[in-house]
């Protein structure tokens, strides 16, 4: 065994530059057993080094990925609330990946980060490898930050960011898509109760929520970069898309932008900035079919990047965290 090669009770952890932890395992015909068996051990790997890619797992359908999944969280599978582009639910807690162009990269995120209770787990498994591309890379929050400029740091540690959204039946998830409801009434409850300011535009939505970007871990304390300030910008997109979107609604009418906590918008400079922090501290690994990752969302954003031919990778969410 080389020295890069560690031997827990479940398995032989691959711990190599460039790629994620890669724990080595053989659970024979049954990866339900072996999920529920192993779970201490999985959770103390990603609590030491922010995620792990499970390999050899061989999860084979949605019904027994989702039964992996649920054995290793703590609390059972979460819905997903607010998307902001369509998922399928494949049930028992199971979605589909994020609809999102093959051919484009899925820069790093938290998932969920805008909400005031983000999974504290995110779960991946690999059904159908694509023929070349397509892995999810990931990324240290506490190595970004530290890699960014600190006034930009300080700026949005005081002020937040906010996430502008214009929901509409053309472009990403429908409001009732994202609220899992077409009941008016129940879509301003909830907003109310989630600190979302609301605006009804005939049968369209507006929304405005004022988050967090810079969180400290809720076990260890560490200060990561936790949230969506790039990924969810406008400057993101791809050019063309972009200006289609400006031409079609307007500046102020975009599916969903980001702005500094105190509504200033968020330059492209900024976008880039903060993309080039994640691409410095990203590693990644190509799919293989019955891959299992997972991954510690506060501490670690995850990614998709392009690909070609047939992808199936299916997530998971677990563990609803209050971040204080």
């Amino acid at each position: 065994m080389s020295s890069t090669m560690h031997q827990p009770a479940a398995g032989n952890l691959d711990l190599r530059p460039g790629r994620p932890p890669i724990l080595w395992t053989n659970p024979g015909p049954d990866p339900v057993g072996w999920a529920a068996h192993f779970r201490n051990d999985v959770r103390q790997i990603v609590a030491r080094h922010g995620s792990v890619m499970i390999r050899g797992l061989g999860v084979r359908d949605h019904a027994q990925t989702a039964a992996v999944f649920g054995r290793l969280a703590a609390v059972g599978l979460l819905a997903e609330r607010e998307p902001f582009a369509p998922r399928t639910a494949l049930g028992n807690g199971l979605y589909s990946s994020t609809q999102w162009p093959a051919t484009q990269q899925m820069c790093l995120h938290n998932e969920l980060s805008y909400l005031p209770d983000p999974p504290a787990f995110m779960f991946f498994a690999c059904l159908t490898p694509p023929a070349s591309g397509g892995a999810t890379p990931v990324g240290d929050a506490s190595a970004v930050l530290q890699a960014l400029p600190q006034p930009l740091v300080a700026r949005l540690d005081h002020e937040g960011w906010l996430l502008v959204r214009n929901y509409n039946d053309e472009i990403g998830a429908s409001w009732a898509e994202a609220f899992g409801t077409s009941d008016r009434g129940a879509v301003e409850h909830y907003c109310r109760s989630q600190g979302i300011e609301f605006t009804w535009n005939g049968d369209g939505l507006s929304t405005r929520q004022r988050r967090r970007a810079v969180v400290r871990h809720p076990v260890d304390g560490r200060p990561c970069w936790f949230n969506q300030v790039a990924f969810l910008n406008e400057w993101t997109l791809d050019p063309d898309i972009r200006e289609y979107l400006v031409e079609s609604y307007g500046p102020d009418g975009l599916p969903f932008t980001t702005r500094f906590g105190n509504g200033e918008p968020i330059g492209e400079d900024v976008v880039n900035l903060i993309n080039n922090a994640y691409a410095a501290h990203t590693v990644s690994e190509p799919w293989q079919a019955g891959d299992v990752m997972v991954v510690d969302n506060i501490r670690t954003a995850h990614g998709r990047e392009p690909y070609q031919g047939d992808r199936e990778v299916v997530v998971g969410m677990a563990d609803a965290i209050r971040l204080g």
